[in-house]
């Protein structure tokens, strides 16, 4: 239900949008988010995505999702929801967002969305990093600038993670060390590319598909990085159809190899997994490891 001490700061952005005077008429909630709650609102006969939180829960980190999705639209690549507004009344923090209503992608929609991706990805800097830390899924993303990818993967991706779970007391003695060995060997696995523009938690349910075929983005967690990080992410809980691949490829062909240095990225969003959920992903970050220090032994 939409709290009450929401919805007068909801009205104010939705007022100064439409430049008309109404009330939210209608209120729906919506689920499959872990973190924020969300809704589907009405208001003078069109209706929006809302989502909150406690002020106090995570800061800013809509707000920080707002200025991701901002920099991906402003790219005129993948399309992501309009921004309606956004704030925090000291009580909660809101995005106000335009509703995607989902329908099932068609073939053409996911070649498009695979060239819509490569082109988000020409958009390049000189350093990795974003210059402010934001969020993938609750938790804090460190992003600050380096001029080296293995170095930014290793300080600002898995060294932050393995640091948590050290102070959980969860790895053994024999994984941490699996992890020092790949550290040591990040250099000589990835390629050498100027760093891009990525979403950053690139799964199948951060992608919604509109009634006329348009892929949208949402739940971006934004820097400069390898662009085979988002690749991976697409790979981690099923995949995209391979048309979706075909026509990245056919757009900004991925350095040779890449398939193998998929598992290497991902261990960064089961990083993110064991922190959060325990256990069960650290039988598969073993398993990974072992075989990641295989081949690329």
């Amino acid at each position: 239900m939409l709290p009450f001490a929401l919805v007068g700061s909801l009205e104010k952005i939705l007022e100064a949008h439409t430049a008309s005077f109404s009330t939210i008429s209608a209120s729906t909630p919506l689920s499959g988010g872990s973190i924020n709650k969300a809704a589907k609102i009405s208001w003078d006969g069109q209706q929006y995505f809302v989502k909150w939180n406690q002020s106090a829960a995570f800061p800013q980190m809509l707000a920080k999702e707002a200025l991701g999705l901002g920099l991906i639209s402003e790219t005129n690549t993948v399309s992501v929801p309009q921004i309606i507004g956004h704030g925090d009344n000291s009580s909660f923090q809101f995005l106000v967002l335009s509703m995607i209503n989902e329908h099932r992608p068609s073939k053409k929609s996911w070649q498009t969305f695979g060239v819509q991706l490569a082109q988000l990805h020409s958009h390049q800097k000189d350093k990795f990093g974003l210059g402010y830390d934001n969020y993938i899924g609750s938790l804090e993303q460190k992003n600050e600038f380096s001029g080296q990818w293995p170095a930014f993967f290793a300080a600002q991706r898995l060294g932050p993670l393995l640091a948590t779970l050290k102070n959980q007391e969860m790895p053994d003695k024999q994984l941490l060390l699996a992890f020092d060995q790949l550290l040591k060997r990040l250099p000589y696995i990835f390629p050498d590319e100027k760093p891009s523009l990525l979403h950053g938690d690139l799964w199948n349910g951060n992608v919604l598909c509109d009634q006329n075929g348009h892929i949208h983005l949402t739940d971006p967690a934004v820097y400069y990085g390898h662009r085979e990080m988002d690749i991976a992410m697409t790979k981690l809980f099923g995949g995209f159809p391979h048309d979706f691949y075909d026509a990245y490829n056919t757009e900004f062909p991925l350095q040779k190899g890449w398939e193998d240095r998929l598992d290497v990225c991902n261990i960064y969003p089961l990083l993110v997994h064991a922190v959060l959920f325990g256990e069960s992903y650290l039988h598969q970050l073993r398993f990974q490891m072992h075989s990641l220090l295989q081949r690329f032994g």
